[in-house]
């Protein structure tokens, strides 16, 4: 019988783990005993040394040891207990907001305690907040830490000292089975087992600026490994992808001269290049599977009809998917503009198409009289059939789960072929996220804005200088042009932005009473929505007030000027899309952010970036620094980017040799390369199978 190995062995087998604890683990997802390994640590202590209480200083975690000279019950604002705490050179008092009758009964007078945590300023004079304690026998001296102690992550009614000693079981175990070295030995110069040993217990002679900062090797070497999970995934997602046929869709340059000369612009350079590069990936039997990453304004929607146009030339649908039946509904007025001259048939569906128009148009999608469908989520439900899916485009990628983008390819499989995939964003993606986190994709840029376009001015003003921003929308509107006044709020809430966004437009409207004043938030219904933005785009409103809703798509190239108010809630990205919705026409445009005082460091350092440059690109890697790229990819509610130790802009220099060794991993040893999957992703492997 051959041994157990590390992820073989259920939690439960060791010292004091029984089914309830087992339960608890489960959420931090440790089912093993290598899920424990492999559960690293935040960050570490130094308990390793007694400081003497009289040397103990202000906000410094320490270690202490005293005689118990006292407790008692303070009432305050809060109840507290109170315990005073002596050695031979001080007096501390220990606080505890949160505690229980038992506890309080065992802190009795005279007891020796050893204490850990954060010397603060009291009212009492020096005090320490919940400490970690533990009582000392006089006769048994207690010996110190041999080494650093770590900080794990952590879920509730699990303690750092449970987790601490879960790890140590897992640890002495470690000795005796050992954890299989999936690397080849070429691309590590520490073996795991030591990596691991060194990351749970470094000793007291490590270097603390490296291992803070996950620069030391061990952590190095962990990191590598976990990044090499994810591109790992995402390539075998990419491989198994492109073993299914799909339709080899031939160019036709005839239609194609016939769309393009019919267009009042000519395409950019970076348009042709990106062009040529669908068709390219169009006409081979497999699915194509890109990403077209443009900054606002750039000119994709026009690449994106001219797949289109290749797909529907070769008797396939196209069917385009927006995030919003705002930019949806854009992109059917583009479309029909486009297209419908050339004879080709549209069909429109999303949440508000009902009744009779929706079964009319889910005819159309089935029986294949409509050969481009643009909506939004709604294409994804089950009533929807197409006839015969060639192509997808799906705009604005992170606000789709790839499992959604996924769910759009079984469209197709009525043909028995998988449809070509193509995805667009206006969010530029920094080069490190994009090798990491669209490992599965190709990449084109459009890195041209069309001739004509102004950059935006972009002024950084503070609140009380408010009616200085109105007298200038007064001006801009007073001179025949359009502007919006946006509205932001900390909490993410549709009702209360929709208050706040009302209660700015009764404002205006007394204050600027010789405008056409429009509102558009999340709350209206969808056809109060497209009434608000046609009277804008008609003209017939001047000001337009609005929450983050007009983020995305949103084109009136008579709109020159924008104010963001409390600008300092958004992330870069999300300030430089909003930004985007003026400078769309030949006058020069401006762009206001009214911030309320006092700012953060963070927030003086957005504005900053904004105020600088309006290079989409350079403001994304400026946002991967300060949000981290969670938040960046719009991706961490579903945990996708969730790294353990591995951090991305800090270990951007390990992508290159990372792709290589997934290449070679999947190529040549395919079985370490799914073992090194399920060590890293688990249960929770985040894509799933295609």
């Amino acid at each position: 019988m051959t041994e157990k190995t590390l992820d073989q062995i259920p939690v439960t087998q060791l010292k004091g783990v029984g089914t309830q604890l087992a339960g608890k683990l489960t959420k931090l997802g440790i089912h093993t005993i290598q899920d424990i390994l492999f559960h690293l640590p935040m960050r570490y202590m130094d308990r390793t040394r007694i400081t003497p209480i009289g040397s103990a200083q202000l906000n410094t975690d320490v270690v202490i040891e005293g005689e118990i000279r006292g407790c008692d019950l303070v009432y305050g604002r809060r109840r507290s207990l109170m315990c005073r705490i002596q050695d031979n050179t001080g007096l501390i008092t220990l606080r505890f907001f949160h505690f229980s009758s038992a506890q309080r009964q065992n802190l009795k007078t005279g007891s020796r305690l050893r204490c850990y945590g954060e010397v603060k300023h009291g009212s009492s004079g020096l005090e320490m907040y919940h400490p970690e304690y533990q009582f000392l026998d006089r006769h048994k001296p207690q010996p110190l830490q041999q080494h650093l102690t770590a900080v794990y992550p952590a879920a509730e009614g699990i303690s750092q000292q449970r987790l601490r000693t879960i790890a140590s079981q897992a640890l002495a175990l470690m000795g005796e089975h050992s954890l299989t070295e999936l690397l080849p030995e070429a691309l590590h110069k520490i073996a795991l087992i030591e990596a691991i040993n060194f990351i749970h217990q470094p000793p007291t002679s490590a270097p603390l600026d490296l291992l803070a900062n996950g620069e030391h090797p061990a952590q190095q070497r962990l990191a590598f490994e976990e990044l090499l999970a994810h591109h790992l995934t995402l390539l075998r997602l990419r491989l198994t992808f492109q073993q299914q046929n799909a339709p080899a869709l031939r160019h036709d340059e005839k239609l194609q001269q016939q769309f393009l000369s019919s267009l009042s612009f000519q395409l950019t350079a970076a348009q042709r290049r990106v062009t040529v590069e669908i068709q390219q990936d169009l006409a081979n039997p497999f699915p194509m599977l890109r990403l077209v990453q443009g900054d606002v304004g750039s000119g994709k929607t026009v690449v994106a009809a001219l797949a289109a146009l290749q797909c529907v030339a070769n008797g396939k649908q196209a069917a385009i998917m927006a995030p919003t039946e705002i930019l949806a509904e854009q992109h059917r007025n583009n479309f029909q503009t486009w297209l419908e001259p050339l004879g080709i048939h549209m069909a429109w569906l999303t949440g508000k198409v009902k009744g009779k128009a929706r079964e009319v148009q889910l005819k159309a999608i089935q029986d294949g009289s409509a050969q481009v469908i643009v909506g939004t989520h709604a294409l994804f439900q089950e009533e929807v059939v197409f006839h015969d899916l060639g192509l997808t485009v799906i705009d604005e990628q992170h606000r789709f789960g790839v499992h959604q983008r996924l769910a759009l390819k079984e469209k197709g499989q009525g043909s028995n072929a998988t449809p070509h995939q193509l995805i667009m964003t206006a969010t530029p993606i920094p080069r490190t996220l994009a090798m990491s986190a669209y490992a599965d994709l190709d990449c084109s840029i459009i890195d041209e804005l069309p001739p004509g376009r102004t950059p935006v001015n972009t002024v950084v003003i503070a609140n009380h200088r408010r009616q200085e921003v109105i007298e200038r929308v007064r001006t801009a509107c007073a001179n025949g042009r359009q502007a919006y006044w946006v509205c932001t709020l900390i909490e993410e809430s549709d009702v209360l932005e929709a208050q706040a966004a009302e209660a700015t437009t009764d404002e205006l409207h007394l204050l600027l009473p010789e405008l056409q004043i429009g509102l558009i938030h999340g709350r209206l219904k969808s056809g109060e929505k497209a009434a608000a933005m046609d009277a804008f785009k008609n003209g017939k409103t001047q000001l337009l007030v609005a929450t983050t809703v007009i983020e995305v798509g949103v084109d009136v190239s008579n709109a020159s000027l924008m104010v963001i108010e409390n600008p300092e809630r958004l992330g870069l990205a999300q300030l430089h899309q909003l930004r985007g919705r003026v400078g769309r026409g030949k006058e020069e445009s401006h762009c206001v952010l009214l911030y309320s005082a006092p700012l953060s460091p963070q927030g003086t350092e957005r504005l900053k970036i904004m105020r600088q440059t309006t290079d989409g690109f350079e403001i994304a890697e400026m946002d991967l620094k300060l949000r981290g790229p969670g938040e960046v990819l719009g991706t961490r509610q579903t945990g996708e980017m969730e790294l353990r130790i591995a951090d991305l802009q800090r270990d951007a220099h390990l992508l290159p040799n990372i792709k290589k060794t997934a290449e070679t991993m999947l190529a040549r040893y395919p079985s370490q390369a799914n073992a090194i999957i399920r060590r890293w992703m688990g249960g929770s492997e985040r894509y799933g199978q295609v």
